[in-house]
């Protein structure tokens, strides 16, 4: 009986190190921990129940719920962040979740003495809970706790059990860090650019290492200037490790200092100063990479002889082209920041000169790549040749540099637009597999995914990888995604979640009403949708969202008119082409007896959706296109080709929540809606987005996320 026992807490313990070694994964759960433990399912739950009994779900969250409350008893989170660090997918279920579990809330928590707590457990033990006293004792001692776990990463590492797939981040290992701007300690600031150049040489070497999580290189740009202590940097950035250095320059020559420190105790681990003449590029380039390889040292980062080759790779043979690469990437994060034409063609220039310095420098026909996406996306839309130069590029690229990351990003984003998605796939998959911290090639992919190929369960877990690896300004706008993600396929509470966890991190006022606004719009209460749209206009004058509400509904003719003048004008501006509102703005100009205009606009919608469909470009893909024709043509009073593009839509493998509302509601088909044809129609266009509705809960469900 004894050995039993002894049997039983030797396995539990080595189950709960998996999880600990899991923690802040919220995609792992019952099915990640059948993988690691080499159990299947069935004998798992079987095992887990003749012990304590638990399902394996339970005993997941649970062990989660055990580590929440010892991070708010003993450290400074909020709930918030223990919510996210234990593995839950949002704070309002999480809240739930302690609550039921302990029988108080977490913010209680650090509050209560210990002749509480105690109290408060032995209510949240009595029968009818799940709890057992004994499993307390074992997650409460976390020496214990802590052994398992080493215990058992140990053990996988020798015996080859640990996951080897080259795509999943290492968010739970505790190998997480952070690579701050460099200080520049010269004299002459215009040699910034060198310790960029370093900065992102170090990132990316410690990017293609699988076992570590990186920050990306733009979340930590915010802490350039910084006076905030490691510590909070750390926290904020959710990383265990922060590298952070110095340089200073004289002539070819520049001296650098580098550290590593812990972000739980503030101390330096690793440190070391070097001298160089960057004349030498070889060495140059050798300086950087071992910095790169002495840190994931540090951390027990096991770099494989594949991760080693690409660190170890040499971006050009000469130091000439290098400078010219680093000073165009400077213009060219200034163009994106302010379109500025002459930083512009400044980058350009640089970019085209450090390839006539070496032909070969493969990521400088990247950075031309990503320069010419950026300046002539919508000048070229409707050619044939669109993007086409970014391809030719990005293949230059790879015949001399094959392992390129960024390339087959550029070849990924170049497929998507055109329509190829399967290649826009493997594309990405193969910047990934390259560099598993590419969080724009997680994000593109969710993209591609969700809104064009109609698949939520995947689409939604790639765009949880890239807000993994996202904090500081880019953050907001990921949860933003996210959030829209969840309301296009019906979770309402979920997309609230991250729209106000977006809003707590950017306090953008008319983002957040713009976004609840949509949110109610979407649930088609049109009235609470309108007052929010009303708050948004008396902030922001230029704001043109709320026209949706004078789509669905009736008696706004001025107000939908005043809105239409200004879209016009903000396209007109900006020089984006007035892709999937043209029609819209027809309509608005309709109503106020300004036929001639309305006409222009509405045959303008018409030119825009043929040549899409025709050139297969994006607003065909996610059939918008074609829903935009269906209602021009409804309203116009041609039938026959309104219920043609309808009936292209309707073979859309699945719908969002807001196409639904608007095939309700859409003013446009008011002449065609009570027909057994358009009602049948509507009736499969519910059907195809409750059953992925559908198929997500079930998803969410087995993660634990609902």
């Amino acid at each position: 009986m004894t050995d039993s026992y002894a049997t039983d807490q030797i396995f539990v313990r080595k189950l709960t190190g998996i999880v600990m070694a899991n923690l802040a994964n919220e995609n792992f759960g019952a099915k990640g921990l059948t993988h690691d433990s080499g159990m299947s399912l069935y004998r798992l739950n079987r095992r887990l129940h003749s012990i304590n009994g638990k399902t394996v779900s339970q005993f997941v969250r649970e062990v989660r719920l055990e580590k929440a409350l010892e991070l708010l008893q003993n450290e400074s989170y909020t709930v918030s962040e223990v919510a996210y660090r234990t593995g839950f997918s949002s704070p309002s279920y999480f809240i739930s979740c302690f609550h039921e579990y302990f029988g108080y809330p977490p913010g209680k928590a650090a509050k209560l003495d210990s002749d509480n707590r105690k109290e408060i457990t032995a209510v949240a033990s009595a029968p009818g809970k799940t709890r057992q006293v004994w499993h307390t004792f074992i997650f409460v001692s976390s020496g214990i706790l802590i052994l398992a776990v080493l215990l058992y990463l140990a053990y996988n590492l020798f015996s080859g059990n640990l996951s080897t797939d080259k795509n999943t981040l290492a968010v739970n290992t505790g190998k997480s860090i952070a690579v701050l701007p460099f200080r520049n300690l010269s004299e002459d600031i215009t040699d910034q650019y060198v310790y960029d150049g370093i900065i992102e040489e170090i990132f990316n070497s410690l990017t293609k290492i699988h076992q570590l999580r990186v920050i990306s290189h733009t979340s930590v740009e915010q802490y350039r200037n910084t006076t905030k202590s490691i510590p909070e940097i750390g926290k904020e950035l959710d990383v265990n490790y922060v590298v952070e250095g110095s340089g200073q320059k004289f002539g070819n020559t520049f001296r650098l200092r580098v550290q590593l420190i812990e972000v739980s105790t503030d101390k330096h681990i690793w440190a070391k100063s070097y001298q160089q003449r960057m004349t030498d590029t070889k060495r140059f380039f050798r300086t950087q990479n071992r910095i790169a390889q002495n840190i994931a040292s540090e951390l027990d980062a096991t770099i494989t002889p594949d991760e080693m080759e690409l660190i170890e790779k040499v971006p050009t043979a000469n130091m000439t082209a290098y400078n010219l690469y680093l000073k165009a990437n400077d213009y060219l994060q200034d163009y994106e920041k302010t379109r500025d034409p002459g930083s512009y063609q400044t980058a350009v220039n640089l970019y085209d000169t450090a390839l006539e310095t070496d032909s070969t420098f493969a990521k400088a026909y990247t950075g031309l790549a990503f320069a010419y996406w950026n300046r002539y996306y919508y000048e070229t839309y409707f050619k044939e040749s669109f993007m086409d130069s970014c391809r030719i590029l990005a293949d230059k690229a790879l015949l001399h540099d094959n392992q390129l990351d960024e390339a087959y990003f550029i070849k990924g984003q170049y497929f998507r637009v055109n329509g190829q998605n399967e290649e826009a796939l493997a594309n990405y998959d193969e910047a990934l597999k390259i560099n598993p911290n590419y969080f724009a090639a997680y994000e593109r992919k969710g993209y591609l995914l969700t809104w064009v190929l109609g698949d939520f369960v995947k689409g939604l877990g790639n765009c949880q990888k890239a807000l993994s690896l996202v904090r500081g300004n880019d953050r907001p706008n990921l949860l933003k995604v996210l959030a829209r993600a969840y309301l296009d396929v019906g979770f309402i509470e979920k997309a609230k979640d991250y729209y106000h966890e977006a809003f707590v991190l950017d306090s953008n006022k008319a983002s957040w009403l713009r976004n609840l606004a949509w949110l109610e719009f979407c649930s088609e209460n049109f009235e609470e949708a309108l007052k929010l749209w009303k708050q948004l206009e008396g902030m922001d004058s230029t704001i043109t969202a709320s026209q949706s509400y004078y789509y669905v509904t009736p008696g706004h003719k001025e107000e939908a008119y005043i809105l239409a003048v200004r879209d016009v004008k903000n396209f007109k501006k900006s020089g984006a082409l007035n892709l999937i509102r043209s029609h819209r703005t027809g309509y608005a100009f309709w109503q106020v007896g300004k036929k001639k205009e309305a006409g222009y606009y509405f045959n303008q919608q018409i030119k825009y959706s043929e040549e899409s469909i025709k050139l297969s470009r994006d607003i065909e893909q996610r059939k918008s296109a074609y829903y935009d024709l269906a209602g021009t043509y409804a309203f116009l009073g041609d039938k026959v080709k309104a219920y043609k593009y309808l009936d292209e839509v309707a073979q859309k493998n699945t719908f969002p929540l807001w196409m639904v509302t608007f095939v309700k509601h859409d003013l446009l088909f008011e002449s065609i809606r009570k027909e057994e044809r358009f009602q049948k129609i509507l009736r499969t266009i519910e059907s195809k987005y409750l059953s992925e509705h559908e198929r997500v809960r079930k998803w969410l469900e087995k993660q634990e996320m609902l």
